[in-house]
């Protein structure tokens, strides 16, 4: 199969689905089950990027103190969890995992 013929049906596949929401409007009306199930979708799928990235960066499960990725996610949890505050949050986060690189693991 020819890669723009692929591109372009992933694109209008992408397009009906988009569109279907700006045509139909306040016409189409989801349960409220599914509305609630929705609202979970941002959260399910950021924790389904991260998650891999942090437990396996070279491709292998890597639990262990040299692996400064999940150092600095269990540092930005901690900090999240007392401070509440999402700058405090990256700023720390970025910094654990900065310092654990370049100066822990040398």
């Amino acid at each position: 199969m020819s890669y723009t013929l692929m591109i372009v049906g992933m694109a209008l596949a992408t397009l009906v689905c988009k569109a279907s929401f700006f045509l139909l409007g306040s016409r189409v009306v989801f349960p409220s089950l599914l509305r609630e199930a929705l609202e979970f979708v941002p959260v399910t799928v950021l924790t389904a990027i991260i998650v891999p990235l942090v437990v396996a960066p070279e491709g292998a499960l890597d639990l262990s103190w040299h692996n400064p990725q999940l150092i600095a996610t269990l540092a930005a949890i901690g900090i999240a969890a007392t401070a509440r505050q999402p700058l405090l949050t990256i700023i720390g986060g970025l910094g654990v995992f900065f310092v654990w690189r370049f100066v822990a693991l040398g």
